[in-house]
């Protein structure tokens, strides 16, 4: 009985340490906002719309339906390639066709 509950005690723990690695990933996401366009290709953090599906999905540079978290406040003031700059909502340009 003696290891069964050694078994246990680790299980527990293992899955409190597992618990607890999700919740400073939340807290980071909350000082920073989606902003479409500034994902280099493949780069995107998740769906965004037409030519995306999730993280990593991107077809080109800069894919303006495509979004990256960046820290909060400094997206409509990067500054990109051609003029491109970052929105805060999905952009139509440079949208891969079909």
């Amino acid at each position: 009985m003696h290891s069964r509950s050694t078994y246990l005690i680790l299980a527990g723990s293992l899955a409190s340490a597992l618990a607890m690695s999700t919740v400073p990933g939340r807290a980071a996401d909350e000082g920073k906002e989606k902003c479409f366009g500034v994902a280099l290709k493949g780069q995107n953090d998740c769906a965004a719309g037409a030519g995306t599906t999730c993280a990593g999905t991107s077809k080109i540079d800069y894919q303006g339906n495509s979004w990256k978290l960046v820290p909060k406040g400094t997206c409509l003031s990067m500054k990109l390639p051609g003029n491109r700059k970052g929105a805060l909502e999905a952009q139509s340009r440079d949208v891969p066709k079909g």
